[in-house]
């Protein structure tokens, strides 16, 4: 067979995606059904939709373009109208010299491209891309509509520059303006749709990134030109209080914000790089409530557990996990639960992030003495049932903490470690007698978050058997020999952004304090020993709740992998 006649199903055979049965089925099924060989390898999902384009960019010439999480400069989206954008299925995504890069459903299109040079006035390049990636990249750049409040605010900033003797207060009136409160405005709408925990505002060195924390991950959504970033630090500083001319060292502050349907407390956190100021704004929704330990991801016999253990009159429990897996929500869940008029309940937290009601909540200020360890002992004499301390971490706040446990009092605390079995060993090697340890800690949780599937865009399919295999030898009893491994994962949606994912749950480990395990304590044993008898007394582990969620089809199997193995 000549190159020149070489179909999709042949480069993707060359390329070892598809086998040899795979090739001779569907051009089989081409001849019998007369349909072209490409739809039916789709209608089989054989390859990955990228594997696909790239092949068939590879068929017809062409360079193909993976615009997954790419952010296209604003500039470069200027050039060509959304309109025409979404009439034509085609988006620029680069701009080099007199070249304007295009990803288009048909590369080939010269009458489309003609249309492009001469609305840019610029070489045109094409690209292939997939359709279902064109329209999600018009949907997430576009619709940003921050184009010409860039153009303006642009303007303003090299009016600005121009008069460098103006006062600064001239400035700051200025820079309080539209457009860019606009831009900002923007920026926080954006982040509200897309359910955002987070903004990060970057600096590099010829332009400015917008990144979004999105379910925990971080995407890439918008480049700004590098001449705007100074009068957007400056702005979000005048509404955080923060001192606009202090470039060199870090900030930082709040400010509220309202949006169509909710009051958001946003948390600022400015750092100075090589390239300029960052800024981190974390997005905290002032109305939310804490979820039930079921809307985490409790269960079974993890659930029961826990629930046994803060009915307790006194002792500690510790929620423990890495930075950012949730453990000020779970503790927040806990306080709602116990909650009462009946109770008084005093917490001191770095920060405070959601106010929950009937409890008499404390901001740490170290600058004035207030820390963890000090408004401990000032909470002691409050004639306290429960106590939250937001984290134990040096050996007077845990001594602290035991002594207020010891003494009658139920104490909440987060520790930062990797699993339930490895708090106890930290707390001994913080100095922590071993007896005093034994006697007042009443369990440990351990917690991880990972992205749920979306449920408007999931779809099942047979592992391999190596898989299959892996997730019976880690769940042992826990799942039946005979039934079939079956898994999930997201397609993408417009309901997920076409992402795959939708929102986020909590696998968790919940090691209560047996005879055996207070035994080891005493004995110094290792996170080891200790887990291994957890394990023995029916603990069910980090990954093992993961796994049985990816059975359910509440998550995949890459997200339990990433975020427990060890």
């Amino acid at each position: 067979m000549q190159p020149d006649q070489l179909g999709i199903e042949d480069i993707l055979f060359k390329q070892g995606l598809i086998n040899a049965n795979q090739l001779s089925a569907v051009k089989l099924e081409s001849i019998n059904s007369g349909k072209s060989t490409e739809r039916i390898i789709q209608e089989h999902q054989l390859v990955s939709a990228a594997k696909f384009y790239s092949a068939r960019a590879q068929l017809l010439g062409v360079s193909f373009i993976d615009l997954e999480g790419k952010a296209i400069p604003t500039e470069v989206l200027d050039l060509v109208p959304e309109a025409a954008a979404s009439r034509y299925h085609i988006i620029p995504f680069d701009r080099k010299d007199d070249k304007l890069f295009v990803a288009m459903v048909d590369p080939l299109d010269l009458q489309i491209i003609q249309f492009i040079e001469k609305k840019s006035g610029l070489f045109i390049k094409p690209y292939l891309a997939a359709l279902g990636d064109i329209t999600k990249a018009i949907n997430d750049q576009y619709s940003q509509n921050l184009t010409s409040d860039v153009t303006s605010a642009l303007k303003e900033v090299t009016d600005l520059k121009k008069g460098e003797e103006d006062q600064t207060a001239d400035k700051a009136e200025v820079i309080r303006e539209a457009p860019v409160a606009n831009i900002i405005t923007q920026l926080l709408e954006y982040a509200v749709k897309s359910r955002a925990s987070d903004i990060h505002v970057e600096p590099l060195e010829d332009k400015t990134r917008v990144r979004y924390r999105i379910d925990g991950i971080l995407h890439e959504k918008i480049i700004l030109p590098r001449g705007v970033h100074d009068a957007l630090v400056s702005r979000i500083k005048i509404l955080s209080s923060l001192k606009i001319e202090e470039k060199r060292l870090p900030q930082d502050g709040r400010f509220s914000y309202i949006s169509s349907k909710h009051v958001y407390d946003l948390r600022i956190s400015t750092v100075p790089t090589v390239f300029g100021e960052k800024v981190v704004m974390r997005l905290l929704p002032k109305s939310s409530v804490a979820p039930t330990l079921q809307e985490l991801g409790l269960r079974g016999s993890a659930l029961r557990t826990l629930e046994t253990q803060i009915t307790r009159p006194h002792g500690i429990i510790l929620i423990c996990g890495p930075t950012g897996s949730g453990k000020t929500t779970t503790l927040y869940s806990i306080l709602t639960k116990l909650s009462t008029t009946r109770v008084n309940i005093l917490t001191i937290e770095d920060p405070v992030e959601y106010q929950i009601l009937g409890t008499n909540q404390v901001q740490v200020n170290p600058q004035i003495g207030l820390t963890f360890a000090s408004a401990l002992r000032s909470f002691l004499r409050q004639d306290p049932n429960i106590m939250l301390v937001g984290e134990v971490r040096d050996t007077e706040t845990a001594e602290l903490a035991i002594q207020a446990a010891l003494t009658g009092h139920q104490v909440f605390s987060t520790l930062h470690t990797n699993t339930a079995s490895g708090s106890l060993p930290r707390l001994l090697d913080m100095g922590v007698e071993s007896f005093l340890l034994a006697s007042s800690i009443n369990a440990a949780v351990g917690q991880r978050i990972l992205r749920q599937i979306c449920p408007g865009c999931k779809v099942s399919f047979d592992p391999p058997p190596e898989v299959a295999d892996n997730i019976r030898r880690v769940l042992g009893r826990l799942v039946p020999e005979n039934q079939p491994i079956k898994l999930y994962k997201g397609s993408g949606c417009e309901q997920c952004g076409h992402l795959g994912y939708l929102g986020r749950i909590g696998i968790f480990e919940v090691l209560s304090l047996s005879p055996k395990i207070m035994q080891l304590v005493l004995e110094r044993s290792s996170a080891k020993e200790i887990e291994a008898v957890a394990i023995s007394e029916g603990m069910i582990t980090l990954k093992q709740d993961g796994y049985m969620k990816v059975l359910e089809g509440v998550t995949t199997l890459e997200e339990v992998l990433r975020v427990a193995e060890d």
